[in-house]
């Protein structure tokens, strides 16, 4: 799945939509330090008020937020032993082809049990299923109309999990109308926060139209903090790296190689190479597979462009080997220089942390100036300070 695929589905989790329709809905409640089901229920969505499920799907459209490989993470399930009954994707699989919804309901009752097996959380949660079909329009021609448009779809099956913290209402002094009084509130009844989901998932993953039911896209509950142990105990998935581990390990493979000091200009090459690749893949968004990796013979590559001297294939291999013990690693391009239209790199110094575009780069250099360390910024225009301009210091000799 890619953030487009994403994207796409998550703005169609909204009130009288014709391009996704959820037929059913499961609730868990399990209270805290607990791994028992305490309560359940099965309903037709459909048949919810209006008021609940606008509540539910503003909390589908939250799980499905956030940038893909930093809150949301495209899972590959691990293979099934043999005999295995209770692995979650064939558990979800044959959900989402039951005719049964009692089926259904069974196979989903049985992920939920898994997700409190081993883990005891120190607040009631209530845990949602639904199932239901996702229609994605194929592309307009200029001579059709909207109405032709919706007269061919793709049609993707989909379950969607959310799991969501409940609290106490805060006690509060209340009027009472009919006595006539001043008393405190005696509301107990728990509040389920579907503002703030703690995690979920959403099977099967699909990219360009296409089902994928070897993955399952992961939500965590923060940005780069994924919990390990679920995607590996309850989604049976496999190992996965974040955007920012992947950025760390290309750090130090680049340092492996060329130590851990470099000049701007060089710094500078890196990025332009890499955000280079980013742009071939932004302009070829709409073909399958186009998203750019790393792996040692591009990242020779890259260090080659930037004007690193003496670097080969098998040094990068070896520093591959020595960071991560895989020479084949591979790591997403994106994950390791921001991209230029929409992020900057920090410079950071005691005395002051500067943010500067990857491109502007090339214009700092750190200089010997009267027996001190200096940081140079090369400007095109007068530099302003809180509505002030900056007067020129005497020249540098």
């Amino acid at each position: 799945m890619n953030n487009k695929d994403i994207a796409e589905i998550r703005k169609q989790f909204k009130m009288d939509t014709d391009l996704l329709k959820i037929a059913d809905i499961y609730n868990v409640y399990i209270k805290q330090e607990s791994s028992d089901i305490f309560y359940e229920e099965s309903r037709t969505f459909s048949l919810l008020d209006r008021e609940q499920q606008e509540l539910f799907l503003a909390n589908f459209k939250k799980v499905l937020g956030g940038k893909l490989d930093v809150k949301l993470f495209d899972v590959k399930f691990q293979r099934q032993g043999e005999g295995q009954t209770d692995h979650t994707q064939r558990l979800l699989f044959e959900g989402l082809h039951a005719d049964d919804v009692g089926e259904w309901k069974a196979g989903m009752q049985r992920i939920a049990l898994k997700m409190v097996q081993d883990s005891q959380y120190e607040k009631d949660i209530v845990i949602t299923f639904i199932r239901g079909n996702y229609y994605k329009t194929t592309k307009r021609h200029p001579d059709e109309t909207e109405i032709d448009d919706r007269d061919e779809v793709y049609t993707t099956p989909f379950i969607l999990s959310s799991m969501n913290q409940t609290e106490l209402p805060k006690r509060s002094l209340v009027f009472d109308f009919v006595e006539k009084e001043f008393k405190s509130s005696l509301l107990a009844d728990p509040v389920i926060k579907l503002a703030t989901p703690i995690g979920g998932f959403l099977f099967p993953s699909f990219t360009d139209n296409a089902a994928d039911i070897n993955h399952v896209l992961y939500a965590a509950s923060k940005a780069n903090k994924p919990d390990f142990q679920f995607i590996e105990n309850v989604l049976n998935g496999n190992e996965i790296m974040t955007a920012e581990e992947d950025k760390a390990v290309f750090e130090e493979i680049v340092k492996a190689v060329i130590g851990d000091e470099v000049n701007s200009k060089t710094l500078a090459g890196v990025y332009d190479e890499i955000n280079n690749m980013l742009l071939v893949e932004k302009e070829g968004e709409d073909e399958v597979g186009s998203t750019p990796t790393l792996d040692s013979i591009e990242v020779a590559r890259v260090l080659k462009a930037s004007g690193v001297k003496d670097v080969s294939t098998e040094k990068v291999e070896m520093a591959f080997q020595q960071v991560v013990e895989d020479k084949n690693y591979e790591m997403k391009a994106s994950h390791v220089v921001p991209s230029y239209a929409s992020k900057s790199i920090k410079i950071s110094t005691k005395v002051a942390n500067i943010a500067i575009s990857p491109q502007d780069l090339r214009y700092v250099k750190q200089i010997n100036y009267n027996g001190k360390r200096c940081l140079l910024i090369e400007v095109e225009e007068d530099t302003m300070i809180e509505g002030f301009k900056l007067l020129p210091e005497e020249l540098l000799e």
